[in-house]
């Protein structure tokens, strides 16, 4: 679980960059525009913090 976090991480740190330099340069990185890219960085780095949570309250006991 902890490495699915980290690809998600990375993932969403990819997608950053994409959009940074899509905004900037007014490139379509595979005909997405870079509001494309800012979107799916949200939604990845929401789904690892919503696995980290999950992972916590996994492991304490009730």
């Amino acid at each position: 679980m902890l490495n699915l976090m980290k690809v998600l991480v990375v993932l969403a740190a990819l997608a950053f960059v994409i959009a940074l330099i899509g905004s900037l340069t007014g490139f379509f990185f595979l005909n997405v525009s870079p509001e494309g890219y800012s979107r799916a960085c949200t939604n990845l780095a929401l789904i690892a913090i919503a696995l980290k949570f999950a992972f916590i309250a996994d492991k304490k006991p009730v």
